[in-house]
């Protein structure tokens, strides 16, 4: 059994690489920026325009468990950094792993941003080079020589490079722009034919409204259009109480997997602590418990903004 799903595994990924490619050029397997529910906390998870906005240095880790109690469920840790390096100027660095079932994600990037600020609006504008691997985890039972279950252990690999805007108006307004995969190249030896690819691009606005000293409310709006994603739109709405030194939130996603969710955190001095929960109303949620995430932050040093 371990063996036809390994086998079984290894011709679908040739399969989807393979028309992916056919359909949109250098196109990935999928983007990995569809994954994070909780960017609209760390923006730097999907944008490098984000890179050293709050001139502090920042390490995050995130963990996602989608679809909990299947066997095989997709699994993705994200260990992140960024900061203030110079002067307006910002580094990121992000490196990825993401399992599903025997298929294998990795990703690793580092980037730079440029920081313009006056006096009410200070915007980031960054660029991140990536490198990503897709493939089989491993051989499990199958038959060592087989020329598909082989191909698809060595893995596709590919280079990117991606594009972002990220700005913050009064201290109230966040905006966003990204557009990833500017320039996408396979550079694994596979020949397949490589026709132009469909330009994708990530959208983001949020605005913190205090309606009273110790509490806030930010609703937030991120519209992603990603390769290989279905478009669609997370909704979300915190809030904050005791100057933001707890949150809580809700958020629903518009398209592709229609997220249903809430949202519990902490920012005490220099830590940060995020947990989300959330449903889907695909059949498959009758299969599963949720899915989780869990993001854990650090900052320190730097300047205040």
């Amino acid at each position: 059994m371990k063996t036809g799903y390994i086998y079984l595994a290894s011709v679908l990924f040739f399969v989807i690489a393979g028309f992916n490619n056919k359909v949109h050029g250098q196109a990935r397997y999928f983007d990995e920026r569809y994954i994070y529910t909780q960017a609209n906390l760390s923006p730097q998870l999907i944008n490098p325009g984000a890179y050293g906005a709050n001139m502090d240095h920042n390490i995050l880790v995130n963990y996602r468990n989608k679809w909990s109690g299947i066997d095989g469920a997709p699994r993705t840790i994200t260990l992140a950094y960024n900061g203030a390096v110079g002067n307006r100027l910002g580094l990121g660095v992000n490196i990825m792993s993401d399992k599903f079932g025997e298929l294998e994600t990795f990703k690793g990037g580092v980037g730079l941003s440029y920081t313009i600020q006056s006096e009410s609006n200070h915007v980031g504008f960054g660029i991140s080079a990536d490198y990503i691997k897709h493939g089989l985890a491993g051989l499990g039972n199958a038959v060592p020589g087989d020329p598909i279950v082989n191909g698809a252990l060595e893995g596709a690999e590919y280079f990117e490079a991606s594009f972002g805007v990220y700005g913050v108006y009064l201290n109230k307004l966040t905006y966003g722009l990204v557009l990833p995969s500017l320039i996408n190249a396979r550079i694994s030896d596979i020949d397949v034919e490589s026709p132009s690819r469909e330009l994708g691009f990530i959208l983001q606005f949020g605005y913190k409204v205090v309606v009273h000293p110790d509490i806030s409310l930010t609703p937030n709006i991120i519209m992603k259009k990603l390769n290989n994603v279905p478009t669609h739109i997370d909704l979300n709405l915190n809030f904050g109480f005791l100057q933001d030194k707890l949150l809580a939130g809700v958020n629903y996603t518009l398209g592709a997997d229609k997220r249903l969710g809430f949202l519990l955190g902490t920012k005490i001095d220099k830590f940060n602590f995020y947990y989300s929960y959330n449903t889907s109303s695909h059949i498959i949620q009758d299969y599963n418990n949720g899915s989780h995430e869990l993001t854990i932050g650090v900052n320190f040093g730097g300047k205040k903004s």
